[in-house]
């Protein structure tokens, strides 16, 4: 990967979804797949286990959510609405079921390739509004399903990695789109972002 950062260790995820989720923000998820594409992560949400009845992984390990299984480090995604792709970052020991849903970035890198990436599916383009949402980050860096399962930490296509950017004003509150825990405070966005998908 032609990125100067080193993706973030194994280790790193190693914990529960909600100690990686508020860490997670400011790091920079690249893909290189010839084409450099980055924005740094500016809203994420927590999802954990059984315990969780909005997570996936509430009721065990399926096809759809074998990658949330583990192990840690992987990248989960998956369908919404048939449409589109929505990616998380697996946290916690292989065989918990946590991960992190990257709701939205900030592009730094690559702009005009995930400009043309989105405008080839008709949908809106400016900046702000490029990455401002799970389904239109996959999109603008072209991730989809055959990303699923992928290793975040070899840095081998696609990777997060940690620049030494830290975030000014992390706001944490509940999560968003979804119609159970929603009392959670398991939501973190960058306050001063105009990146973000929903206040």
């Amino acid at each position: 990967m032609a990125f100067a950062a080193v993706p973030l260790p194994p280790g790193f995820y190693e914990r529960p979804a909600i100690e990686v989720a508020p860490d997670l923000v400011g790091k920079l998820l690249v893909h290189d797949d010839g084409t450099i594409r980055a924005g740094r992560i500016v809203e994420v949400e927590a999802y954990s286990g059984s315990g969780d009845p909005a997570a996936h992984s509430r009721s065990g390990p399926t096809a759809r959510n074998a990658s949330m299984f583990g192990p840690p480090g992987r990248l989960y995604v998956y369908l919404i609405y048939g449409l589109h792709w929505c990616a998380n970052a697996v946290c916690g020991p292989a065989g918990v079921g946590d991960a992190v849903l990257l709701r939205a970035l900030e592009p730094v890198r690559g702009v005009e390739a995930m400009t043309a990436r989105r405008r080839r599916s008709g949908r809106s383009v400016g900046c702000a509004d490029l990455c401002s949402g799970p389904a239109k980050l996959t999109e603008a860096l072209g991730v989809d399903g055959t990303h699923d399962g992928c290793d975040l930490t070899t840095g081998d296509g696609l990777a997060i990695v940690d620049d030494g950017w830290l975030p000014d004003g992390l706001v944490n509150t509940t999560r968003i789109g979804i119609s159970r825990g929603t009392d959670l405070l398991w939501r973190w966005y960058v306050d001063a972002s105009p990146h973000v998908s929903r206040r």
